[in-house]
């Protein structure tokens, strides 16, 4: 084969689709990584970047922000090369190898580590009529810069991991902050709601935004339902953040002929799917037992990209740890 020819190609540039390709040229397989967005970092960097994570190993505390940032600069002094605004739209076996026909290119790899998470994702939005006119200004489903919201009134909607996450970072910024939640019971963390609980925060629960008005000074009046019962409440506000979770979609397995379960890949113990050399990690691999954690993908890639190698090099040595990995590899500067 032509050196043109990857030994892996990582589909999907989030945490776990970085890391695998900082590894994968630890053992100097040649790797790319394919994203269809236009950064790294997929739902970390997308979705609330300024989020404090403390499940990291090695950081009792540490933004998603600089966790992306972290793992690009692992990856650089490796040298993995990455392709972002790319999307992948057919995965043809040919022979002992793979035809993968993109948005750009057509490229051709030996394996290929599929690392898609949830796939392409939209945040679950207000379900009502007037919604529209104000999201992206008073509205807003995403936090890119807490900042922003610094002194401001604000309204949380929401009441899982992600919700409570935003009403953690912002209520120490924020003038006043209320969170909204359909249920007596967040459905966050235990040690998170107990936080929440002890700050400023005003719970409204039980009650659902029925109504969203313009007010003055491009300000905004949102009027509370109760969950079945009659109370009503208004509140006039400068932001309404609504994280009633994200709409996942991974249609492109099915365009890729990966067979999937509930838009999933199942797959064994070398994480491998029911397809050979064609591997899957992170949130998009299941798994019995499998927990969804960034962590759990970061020890899943590693296991892909050593099994992958075995497959393609068997007569090859097996992997040792890191320090013997890379003394023949350059230092990062």
């Amino acid at each position: 084969m032509s050196d043109e020819y990857y030994d892996i190609t990582i589909i999907g540039g989030g945490p776990i689709g970085i890391f695998a390709a900082a590894y994968a040229k630890m053992r100097q397989a040649k790797v790319q990584v394919i994203e269809s967005l236009d950064q790294l970092g997929g739902q970390v960097s997308a979705l609330f970047p300024a989020k404090k994570i403390y499940d990291i190993p090695g950081y009792p505390v540490i933004t998603g922000t600089k966790l992306i940032e972290n793992l690009e600069n692992q990856a650089e002094q490796f040298g993995p090369e990455f392709f972002l605004n790319e999307a992948v739209s057919q995965i043809k076996q040919k022979g002992n190898y793979f035809q993968l026909l993109t948005t750009k290119r057509t490229t051709f790899s030996k394996s290929i580590i599929i690392a898609t998470g949830v796939g392409a994702f939209q945040p679950r939005k207000l379900a009502l009529p007037e919604a529209a006119q104000f999201e992206n200004k008073q509205l807003r489903y995403f936090i890119k810069n807490p900042q922003e919201f610094a002194g401001k009134d604000l309204i949380i909607a929401g009441g899982g991991d992600s919700a409570v996450d935003w009403a953690l970072e912002l209520v120490s910024k924020a003038n006043s902050l209320h969170v909204v939640h359909r249920r007596n019971n967040f459905r966050a963390l235990e040690s998170s709601v107990s936080q929440l609980k002890k700050s400023k925060a005003i719970l409204e629960t039980p009650f659902l935004v029925d109504q969203v008005l313009p007010a003055d000074n491009q300000r905004i009046k949102v009027i509370l339902k109760e969950v079945r019962g009659t109370v009503q409440k208004e509140l006039e506000t400068d932001y309404l953040l609504v994280n009633y979770g994200i709409i996942s979609n991974n249609k492109n397995l099915k365009d890729w002929n990966i067979p999937v379960q509930h838009g999933l890949i199942e797959v064994n113990s070398k994480m491998e799917t029911e397809i050979p050399k064609i591997f899957a990690i992170g949130d998009v691999a299941s798994y019995n037992g499998k927990l969804n954690l960034i962590a759990t993908g970061f020890g899943e890639a590693p296991i892909a990209v050593n099994n992958a190698l075995l497959e393609l090099y068997p007569e090859k040595r097996q992997p040792m740890h890191s320090t013997q990995l890379v003394k023949s590899l350059p230092r990062s500067k």
